[in-house]
């Protein structure tokens, strides 16, 4: 059997990832690394798969965007990010579906390895080893972006997304909410979900309340998963004033109920999302969230990978800065 980048990776004791960027001269590695990789390349008679990069070395202007199955304003507004830098560059986007939870993410690397995409951007998908092995090998640049994982040969550009729903929590708060709910998280998501649920409690210890693990609705970052949570708030007799949501799509979800059981936002109950789509100006009322930039992030995102196409360079990774828009969704209950 022939020798694989993994193999190499074994014997030479380095990520998968430096085994590529030295085999495909990408830079970001010393010469000792790069000494010792094409060694123990040798050694085991490796032989590259040219068609991994492309037949002769020759870029075919293409960025390959694999995302989650899933239709939300959230990822188009990434995606126009994406499209507005790579066509001022001259490249075109190959965008592919990996389904719910990434369950298609082989596949879709296979196809981008066909279709020789110059490089890859992936959004808001959480990878396990696998997948970022079978990434590397491609031989490509490549970027996360509204995720990350635990290796730090994986460059990523996302919102640190703990103290992002700190900053909504505590926004309520200072408004004098003292019983506060959440709802649409995934708390075994830990890429947005679990920090967006660590980032509501710790903002409550910090202001001295107790955390009640009763007002925390799990869900999926939808609209239907709002609309069941607050569902259950109601069934519960939560006395809640006010509810952070996890996404913008929930806190519709939120104020869809609200309005079913004629409670009045934010007179009667208070709302804050996240993200900053467009359906938080379209809501009524108008939706106070959490800005993550995604257009922005999408833009960036492109115009480092490009970079790194285009001059051989590393991608560092990068928190982007949130901030909180205030509209007309939460009452302050403090006394004038």
């Amino acid at each position: 059997m022939a020798a694989t980048i993994k193999d190499i990776a074994r014997v030479a004791d380095v990520s998968t990832a430096t085994v590529s960027r030295v085999i495909n001269n990408l830079g970001g590695y010393n010469e000792e690394t790069e000494k010792k990789v094409i060694a123990v390349a040798k050694e085991l008679g490796y032989r590259k798969n040219e068609n991994a990069r492309s037949l002769v070395q020759k870029s075919t202007n293409t960025i390959g965007v694999i995302m989650p199955d899933v239709a939300t304003s959230f990822y188009g507004d990434i995606i126009r990010g994406i499209e507005d830098t790579s066509y001022t560059h001259g490249y075109s986007v190959i965008l592919t579906h990996a389904g719910s939870h990434g369950s298609r993410i082989q596949d879709c690397l296979k196809l981008m390895g066909e279709r020789r995409v110059d490089g890859l951007i992936i959004v808001s998908i959480e990878l396990q080893e696998v997948a970022i092995d079978a990434m590397s090998s491609l031989g490509i640049p490549f970027i996360l972006l509204s995720t990350k994982t635990d290796r730090e040969d994986v460059p990523y550009l996302k919102v640190d997304d703990l103290r992002a729903a700190y900053t909504a929590v505590k926004y309520l708060i200072e408004h004098g909410h003292m019983k506060i709910g959440m709802a649409g998280a995934n708390p075994k998501d830990p890429i947005s979900g679990a920090p967006r649920i660590d980032g509501y409690t710790q903002a409550l210890r910090d202001q001295g309340f107790k955390v009640d693990l009763n007002l925390i609705k799990p869900g999926d970052f939808s609209f239907e998963s709002g609309k069941q949570a607050m569902q259950e708030f109601l069934e519960d007799e939560a006395d809640i004033t006010a509810v952070f949501c996890a996404s913008d799509e929930a806190a519709l979800g939120i104020i869809s109920t609200c309005f079913e059981h004629g409670i009045r936002v934010p007179e009667e109950l208070s709302v804050v999302g996240y993200d900053n789509s467009k359906v938080s100006r379209m809501s009524i009322p108008p939706l106070t969230t959490v800005a993550q930039p995604l257009f922005e992030m999408g833009r960036e995102g492109c115009r480092k990978l490009i970079d790194a196409i285009q001059h051989r360079i590393q991608i560092e990774s990068e928190v982007i800065p949130h901030e909180l828009v205030v509209r007309k969704s939460v009452k302050s209950l403090n006394a004038k």
